[in-house]
């Protein structure tokens, strides 16, 4: 798939009402929540609050990038990354939302763009990610145990009372286990050396 995860500039500003425009149109879905927060129109103010650049009472520092289709010269989705956990996103939101426009759905963008997040994660130092959904949302479970999301537990969103599932996705562990692997490999080469090559002699 030819995609790329940008961030938003006046270079991509029809870009950016182009693919709103289309959301807005076919659903009133608001995921990631960080761009349909403020009105797109005004893309000053849009631009300027975007990201939160420092952390609050209520909320935490992010990052938001865009899904660049290439072939087509087009957003096709979004996703909104924080750089850590509040209460609320350990509950609830997770380290990662994101979404992809209406037309472009169930065509293996959404695996594409949380593989693309989670490397970005990873130059941001989250080395253990949270990624939530909606347990009604089957597309969205299955995108995040595809890109490696072990389930934790549900828990009720008490404003909304939808059940929220839970994932984590450990690059640590992930590399411990690589490691292993490679250390069990490099044995067993040893030991087919030893075999195969210096073999004992009888008296």
């Amino acid at each position: 798939m030819n995609v790329k995860l940008v961030k938003l500039s006046y270079q991509f500003k029809e870009h950016l009402f182009e693919m709103m425009d289309e959301w807005y149109t076919y659903t009133n879905s608001d995921s990631p929540f960080a761009i349909f927060k403020n009105d797109y129109h005004d893309f000053d103010k849009y631009l300027n609050e975007l990201e939160i650049k420092f952390d609050t009472d209520d909320k935490v520092s992010d990052s938001v990038f865009f899904l660049l289709y290439k072939d087509e010269n087009k957003f096709i989705g979004a996703s909104n990354i924080r750089h850590k956990l509040n209460e609320y996103l350990l509950n609830y939101g997770g380290h990662i939302g994101d979404g992809i426009r209406p037309t472009y759905r169930n065509k293996g963008y959404g695996n594409k763009l949380v593989y693309l997040s989670l490397q970005e994660a990873k130059k941001l130092n989250i080395n253990k990610v949270l990624m939530t959904c909606n347990k009604n949302n089957i597309a969205s479970r299955k995108t995040i145990v595809k890109n490696g999301g072990i389930f934790e537990n549900e828990i009720v969103e008490p404003s909304s009372n939808k059940i929220i599932q839970r994932f984590w996705i450990n690059f640590l562990l992930g590399i411990l286990l690589w490691d292993i692997f490679i250390r069990i490999c490099f044995k067993i080469i040893l030991i087919w050396l030893g075999i195969f090559y210096y073999p004992h002699h009888g008296n």
